[in-house]
């Protein structure tokens, strides 16, 4: 029998190993329009949800902060105003990572074109390239669904907070069940037609339809949190439970 390993990338069943892969490649192919799609997909509530976590988080100036999977730079840029990365008095840290070099040299030039003093890596989020105890908040928002071994994840997130710093994921979740009927025909048909016609990638958009069902919902990752060694533990329903946002804290 073979020992390989397998996980779901959205409703297909594929190695391991494979995973990382297939998504890159996804995230290679929509890097260039991944902006315009999250206009044209939430109706422009992305930066409305984005704006929200940022102030869930409860950062100040002179905080580090990690954004994972931060892809075009959104919330690094976001947080880089709240902790006052360019102030000549306290300045705080933000690190953008991304695991995709495409959708990281979206977010660096977007730092540099904003004149934000915001370092960028490319790193895998379940090996974080940080010390023990770094930061004061990190933030992943619609990546964890990619992860491979989420757990594992979450684990270095923890790792690499101090004491009483924030986890925040905002994610895609479960939708409130009224809902349901009318998310899926959304998500399965007008979707994937969006990819098609504006990003000229209609696979890539049906695939990101199906991760979001494979997600955990809400309970079932907040329970992911809590054996990751995070304390107090919440979410809160965005939209209806199109969007969640989790905290949770370092103990």
């Amino acid at each position: 029998m073979s020992d390989n390993k397998t996980t779901h990338f959205g409703y297909e069943t594929v190695a391991e190993e494979e995973k990382q892969k297939k998504v890159g490649a996804v995230f290679h192919s929509v890097a260039q329009n991944y902006d315009i799609m999250n206009d044209v997909m939430s109706a422009g509530m992305h930066r409305l949800w984005k704006r929200f976590a940022v102030d869930i988080s409860g950062v100040k100036p002179g905080d580090k902060v990690l954004d994972i999977a931060g892809g075009s730079g959104d919330l690094s840029k976001l947080f880089a105003q709240k902790v006052g990365v360019n102030s000549n008095q306290n300045p705080g840290k933000v690190i953008l990572t991304d695991i995709n070099a495409r959708m990281l040299a979206v977010g660096r030039d977007r730092m540099i074109d904003a004149g934000l003093n915001v370092p960028a890596a490319q790193c895998n989020a379940e090996k974080l390239p940080f010390p023990n105890d770094t930061f004061d908040c990190v933030i992943v928002a619609f990546g964890l669904r990619n992860m491979t071994h989420k757990d594992n994840a979450l684990k270095e997130m923890q790792r690499v907070l101090k004491v009483g710093g924030r986890l925040l994921v905002l994610e895609f979740s479960k939708v409130w069940q009224p809902l349901e009927k009318i998310y899926d025909t959304y998500s399965f048909k007008l979707l994937p037609l969006m990819g098609k016609l504006i990003a000229k990638d209609e696979a890539s958009y049906r695939y990101l339809a199906e991760s979001i069902r494979m997600h955990p919902d809400q309970e079932t990752l907040k329970a992911m949190m809590h054996d990751a060694g995070f304390d107090r533990v919440d979410y809160y329903n965005l939209t209806a439970g199109v969007v969640a946002l989790h905290k949770g804290v370092k103990c």
